[in-house]
């Protein structure tokens, strides 16, 4: 299979690419790591008549952190968050998420901007985007806007920015000292897409009570899910297995994909409260492994 007929462009700065994205609009698309994109292009599922390819552009390749946010750039390799130093202090969940995407080969190439900007439900990075409270950071002629990662992800693989706007950079806060994090996904095959899967971050006190929770999960909707509902259950409560167990069914209700080639709606709401609870066990004896300094 070959792709359609387009015009290929090769931007050096942002602003170039951000003019041809004004000329071209919706009859462009842009080309970071291809992961997605060239499949869709080969099958045809997407034909436009301009790719605007951006891996030219060396300032959306860096990685940085500023006080208590990391920042990093669109073009960032996936790959990266898993050697990266100051990413695996700065927000340890990211080196858990990272390996759950594809295989090695897909993540040499595929972006951290182009993950979030594809926004498929399943994926692992808009899963954590959302659990961690992340901003992502979209540009367009009229300069920068910030939009929390909750808010960016409007639907099916369907993101809020403008047809002239990119996605440059997200924003991390980072982690509490204090914090636990865990990831756990279940998927037909390894490097598949998620049938479900949940991020966690936790802190326990020193008496065994969440102080703090957040929990985001991904292949159940048409968008990443935030758990507020098992959050509020169990902050101020006792972090035992009991309670995680009762909290987690909650999830249940939030699980809105129906039947499908892979899962009935039915045992994705089964699949959810199981891995919401897996998360959330891990992501507390992650919390007390921290504190205890082992």
């Amino acid at each position: 299979m070959k792709p359609p007929k387009f015009m290929y462009c090769d931007p050096d700065t942002v602003e170039d690419a951000i003019a041809l994205k004004s000329r071209y609009g919706h009859d462009s698309l842009v080309l970071a790591g291809g992961q997605s994109l060239m499949p869709m292009l080969n099958m045809r599922l997407a034909n436009p008549d301009v790719l605007i390819d951006i891996n030219g552009i060396s300032d959306l390749q860096r990685i940085t952190r500023t006080g208590d946010v990391l920042e990093i750039g669109a073009g960032v390799r996936q790959s990266e968050l898993e050697t990266d130093a100051a990413v695996a202090a700065a927000v340890p969940l990211l080196g858990k998420v990272v390996p759950y995407i594809g295989h090695i080969e897909n993540r040499h190439r595929g972006t951290v901007g182009g993950s979030l900007a594809h926004a498929d439900a399943a994926a692992e990075l808009p899963c954590a985007a959302v659990t961690l409270d992340a901003t992502v950071v979209v540009q367009g002629p009229s300069g920068r806007r910030e939009i929390a990662a909750r808010d960016f992800f409007e639907g099916f693989m369907t993101n809020c920015c403008a047809p002239d706007e990119l996605v440059v950079a997200v924003r991390f806060p980072v982690a509490s000292a204090a914090s636990g994090s865990a990831f756990v996904e279940v998927a037909r095959r390894e490097g598949d897409f998620a049938l479900a899967a949940a991020a966690a971050v936790a802190e326990v006190d020193a008496g065994g009570r969440f102080t703090a929770l957040s929990i985001g999960v991904a292949g159940i909707a048409a968008t990443p899910v935030r758990a507020t509902v098992v959050e509020e259950a169990l902050v101020g409560q006792p972090a035992s297995a009991e309670n995680i167990a009762a909290a987690a069914k909650q999830i249940a209700d939030r699980v809105t994909a129906g039947d499908d080639l892979h899962a009935t709606g039915t045992y994705r709401r089964h699949l959810a409260v199981t891995v919401v609870k897996r998360v959330v066990l891990a992501a507390v004896a992650d919390a007390q492994n921290r504190s205890n300094g082992s």
